[in-house]
C-alpha cells in the first residue's frame, strides 16, 4: 500500500484567522474533499490522526469542529492559487 500523501488543510472559519493544519491521513485531494464534504454535510467534526498544525514538526491526533468553518481549501502545495476548495 503506497504511503498517503502529505496535503495542506485550510479552515477558514466564520470569524478570526484561518487555520492551517498538514496532513497525511489522505491517499490525495479528492480523497480528503470528500471526508471533509460528508464531516460537514453529517455536521460532525473531522478527525485526522496523522497531522500537525502548520509548520509544527510533531505529528498528532487532531480534531476539527466545522461548525464555524466557512470554506475549506485541500493542497498538495501552500500557495493561495492551487488546490481544491469545498
Amino acid at each position: 500500500m503506497p504511503d498517503n500523501v502529505v496535503l495542506i488543510i485550510r479552515f477558514h472559519p466564520v470569524g478570526g484567522e484561518d487555520v492551517s493544519v498538514i496532513s497525511r491521513d489522505f491517499e490525495g485531494e479528492p480523497e480528503a474533499v470528500e471526508a471533509i464534504a460528508h464531516a460537514l454535510d453529517e455536521r460532525h467534526s473531522l478527525v485526522l490522526t496523522r497531522a500537525r498544525y502548520a509548520r509544527e514538526t510533531e505529528v498528532n491526533g487532531v480534531v476539527i469542529n466545522l461548525a464555524n468553518v466557512v470554506s475549506v481549501r485541500v493542497s498538495k502545495t501552500d500557495s493561495p492559487e492551487a488546490g481544491q476548495y469545498l
